[in-house]
């Protein structure tokens, strides 16, 4: 299943993430379960935190959402496949199980993990972040997600997003999401796609 906007207008990413929002909602209700798990995947600037936000904002089901991204559970630059296990282990697993899962949030500037978050297994659950999506994670999630869009606007909205932060930085992260893409092959494990300008 894919989405793409339906007509245009002054502002084309709206228009797409809106079109994906109502694709990504219309998923979760065939689900039918009241604690479904999202998962939301992408490279860099794609448009997976527009969009969680954005889901999070209008989740069809009464009741709390719990929204973790992984950048809050990375162990530093060279930690994306470190995080995403991390949030596999400590939150989709639980999750799966009915069992409370705990994950304390990364502190970048100490370099160390901080304080401990409790993930509630009666309630939904979206976790979005670059490398999420695996063949194990895929198989705890009832709705899968991988969010594309041309590298040339991600980089733009990534870096001005995090600016010269994230600058130095780039190239090494988008190595480790192209070893992600070559070993997981996240957007075949996606039941929705979901394509930004």
């Amino acid at each position: 299943m894919s989405s793409a906007p339906s007509r245009s207008s002054a502002d084309p990413l709206d228009d797409a993430l809106t079109a994906g929002l109502g694709t990504v909602l219309s998923s979760i209700a065939a689900v039918g379960a009241t604690n479904p798990a999202v998962l939301i995947d992408g490279r860099s600037g794609a448009g997976k935190t527009s969009l969680a936000r954005r889901l999070a904002a209008a989740w069809p089901i009464p009741g709390r959402v719990q929204l973790v991204a992984l950048d809050d559970l990375y162990p530093g630059w060279d930690g994306l496949a470190a995080g995403a296990d991390y949030a596999r282990e400590n939150i989709l697993v639980p999750h799966a199980k009915g069992l409370v899962g705990v994950w304390q949030r990364w502190d970048w500037e100490r370099d160390e993990r901080a304080e401990a978050h409790a993930v509630d297994p009666s309630l939904p659950l979206i976790v979005e972040g670059a490398g999420v999506l695996t063949p194990e994670a895929a198989r705890l999630a009832d709705v899968r997600v991988w969010v594309d869009a041309p590298d040339s606007a991600r980089r733009d909205r990534a870096l001005r997003r995090d600016g010269d932060t994230y600058r130095p930085h780039w190239d090494r992260w988008a190595a480790q999401e192209d070893a992600h893409l070559a070993v997981h092959a996240p957007r075949d494990l996606a039941s929705v796609v979901v394509r930004l300008p």
